[in-house]
């Protein structure tokens, strides 16, 4: 027996408009088991987990080999298998196959809003050989299947399909039973679907991020080389006239460079791709001097002058010495680009027993209170003034933030306003790691 939507119409209209009566429909056992779903659909878990869920209870009192959660996408031409959950090993209709609505068999379960049967599948595929989904299905031994749509206020957001391999497995009252939870399970199902676009897109996006910052750098990292290069006379003496112009390009790539370094590093923190590479490193001498060549040439064009309090000596720390550089060019760029022409930055290091204390002070705009919250977040930066002035994404101090956290570090700021600003960090000296999952990006 075949039940398409034409020939259950009347019947499943009925059940439509009505309220399943759950004391006279259904078993004892079938209303533990659609309460549970209903409880469990309620409880927001993860797409995943639903359907998991709805998979491991409803075999128990509806035939089922094989449950698919197709969604709707482009908006509404096409219908692309999502989750896909078997008893069987062997898969011929794979999660992201799609197909076109207009046409196909369930444009008419789509158009009318009510669920369908198919109990043959191989007359099911005679009658519609160009189906490819069936002769797949047919392939794995399936031989019934019951489809539903999962609509949100009235409008399709995709289709629940049951499979069975043997043949007549549905009927009317599995299609009730089914009804009993479809319209919770597609609001559940709408809501973690969207969500995990989001991510995806977010991934996407981050990925095309990285890609290309990374084709960025290296070119301009080439243009300031060879810029410098030529405004030192190496290629010839060079007019002062053209050598300030030359110096403006380099300043101005250097600007960019720096920009895509600043994605480059965020783009490889919120995919997760970045590798932790830990080994002993004399902090001064490979962290600190590097950092401080890094900021060299701006220091000198605001004559500012860096004076270092070290009180560890030759401390050798396990970190990731690369990660601690990204942190030390973060705050002493910072300490030079927001401080006073002619000012102080002063480094202080300190350590105790387990703990290393890094300590960046700098003359300069500060940050009043009301901002401080602002900081240490993604794409938020400190609204003063004299700040907004300055070029800035509220990049760098996150993911400064990310690296402290992942040594499983402490970093904080405070300021008196017009006047100074510091930043602390602390970190365990023997690394101490704290491995954060790409996932968790997502909670800052």
């Amino acid at each position: 027996m075949q039940i398409t939507p034409q020939s259950s119409k009347n019947y499943i209209i009925k059940i439509l408009s009505e309220d399943i009566d759950w004391e006279t429909e259904f078993s004892p056992i079938e209303k533990a088991i659609l309460r549970g779903i209903n409880k469990r659909v309620a409880d927001g878990l993860t797409l995943e987990e639903i359907l998991d869920f709805i998979f491991n209870e409803t075999i128990k009192i509806m035939p089922l080999d094989r449950l698919d959660v197709a969604f709707l996408e482009d908006d509404g031409s096409r219908l692309v298998l999502y989750y896909i959950k078997t008893t069987y090993p062997e898969i011929h209709l794979v999660s992201g196959y799609s197909s076109d609505i207009k046409g196909g068999s369930v444009e008419e379960v789509l158009s009318t809003g009510f669920p369908s049967i198919i109990n043959n599948m191989e007359n099911h595929y005679k009658s519609n050989p160009k189906s490819e989904s069936a002769l797949l299905l047919l392939k794995e031994g399936i031989q019934s299947s019951m489809a539903t749509p999962l609509r949100v206020h009235n409008r399709n957001v995709g289709i629940l399909m049951f499979r069975s391999k043997l043949i007549e497995a549905y009927s009317i009252h599995h299609i009730k039973l089914l009804l009993s939870f479809r319209n919770r399970l597609a609001q559940a199902v709408e809501k973690a679907y969207q969500i995990e676009k989001l991510k995806a897109s977010i991934n996407a996006y981050m990925e095309m991020l990285s890609f290309i910052t990374h084709e960025l750098k290296n070119p301009l990292a080439s243009i300031i080389t060879l810029g410098k290069t030529i405004a030192a006379g190496y290629f010839g003496e060079i007019n002062e006239t053209n050598k300030e112009m030359v110096n403006r390009i380099v300043k101005k790539t250097e600007y960019l460079h720096n920009i895509a370094l600043e994605y480059l590093n965020l783009s490889r923190f919120e995919t997760g791709t970045f590798t932790i590479k830990t080994h002993e490193v004399a902090f001064v001498e490979e962290i600190i001097k590097s950092s401080l060549e890094f900021v060299e040439t701006i220091l000198r064009e605001k004559k500012m002058t860096v004076t270092m309090h070290n009180n560890i000596g030759n401390l050798t720390i396990i970190c990731d010495p690369e990660l601690l550089k990204i942190v030390m060019n973060n705050l002493l760029g910072n300490a030079v680009k927001y401080g006073y022409e002619n000012g102080k930055i002063v480094i202080t290091l300190d350590a105790d027993e387990n703990i290393l204390h890094v300590s960046v002070l700098n003359e300069g705009y500060g940050f009043p209170d009301s901002e401080k919250i602002k900081l240490f977040r993604k794409f938020s930066r400190v609204n003063t003034p004299e700040l907004m002035e300055q070029s800035g994404h509220g990049i760098g101090l996150y993911v400064t933030w990310k690296i402290i956290q992942l040594h499983s570090g402490h970093i904080w700021a405070r300021s008196e306003y017009k006047k100074w600003a510091e930043f602390i960090f602390e970190i365990p000296k023997r690394g101490d790691l704290c491995i954060i999952k790409p996932s968790d990006m997502f909670n800052k």
